[in-house]
């Protein structure tokens, strides 16, 4: 998978479960959707969702998906896989696939995800995908798999987090525009330096959230459960015409 991020929770797995898998509670904190519903499907069959990311005041870009989870496994984890596509021609993501896993592991639980997806738009979209879109794609998934934990763990709810990130960085600017605005002349360029990168490099604070305290690159955890393999299993059941 081109994408991994991993939070690392101290709640209960039911309760991550209900607040990543209900399409309510999953849009409130996940920064990468305006809007998730569930479609109608037949019983037995994969779960179909449709979702939407409001880009601009005036412009929302949605697209499709199928789910399929696995409760109750020997080892106590989840699963969750889908595959996704969008048709809107202003989508950056043509289709795409992933998975979620939910891995207690003593008192915390290991929330993780892999994903990844083709682009559209040629050798343009490529481009921009790798140095723009991805990049971004990565930082926003674990930016709010960081503000679920904050909801789970701490009670914060997704929009009084955003308003504490919001305010924070704002705060973090204004250090810099005063800095700027005190200092007269040639000499405030080395202030202004060092409390652009402050505000750029010091921790945020702990009802922030915050993409660094994601693990980004899959553990090496050989012969362990809840690896970061993808669950080819679940997959191939979402691939069944």
């Amino acid at each position: 998978m081109g994408l991994y991020v991993e939070a690392r929770i101290r709640a209960g797995i039911d309760e991550v479960w209900d607040r990543s898998q209900l399409p309510d509670r999953h849009q409130r904190w996940d920064l990468r959707f305006s809007e998730i519903d569930y479609l109608p499907c037949a019983p037995g069959e994969p779960q179909h969702f449709r979702y939407a990311t409001r880009v601009l005041p005036l412009l929302t870009v949605d697209g499709t998906g199928v789910s399929a989870g696995e409760r109750n496994r020997p080892d106590g984890t989840r699963t969750s896989a889908l595959r996704f596509s969008s048709a809107h021609p202003l989508s950056l993501i043509e289709e795409g696939r992933g998975y979620w896993r939910y891995v207690p592991d003593g008192e915390e639980l290991r929330f993780l995800t892999g994903y990844d997806y083709r682009p559209r738009w040629g050798r343009f979209g490529r481009a921009v995908d790798r140095l723009l879109f991805r990049p971004l794609m990565g930082w926003a998934t674990a930016w709010s798999f960081d503000r679920l934990r904050l909801w789970c763990e701490r009670g914060i709810t997704p929009e009084r987090s955003l308003r504490h990130a919001l305010a924070e960085l704002c705060v973090r600017i204004a250090a810099v525009l005063v800095t700027a605005a005190v200092v007269p002349g040639a000499a405030a360029v080395g202030p202004v330096l060092a409390v652009a990168g402050a505000a750029l490099l010091l921790p945020p604070l702990p009802v922030t959230p915050a993409a660094r305290r994601c693990l980004r690159r899959p553990p090496e955890r050989a012969g362990r459960s809840g690896s970061a393999a993808a669950p080819t299993a679940l997959l191939a059941t979402l691939e069944k015409p």
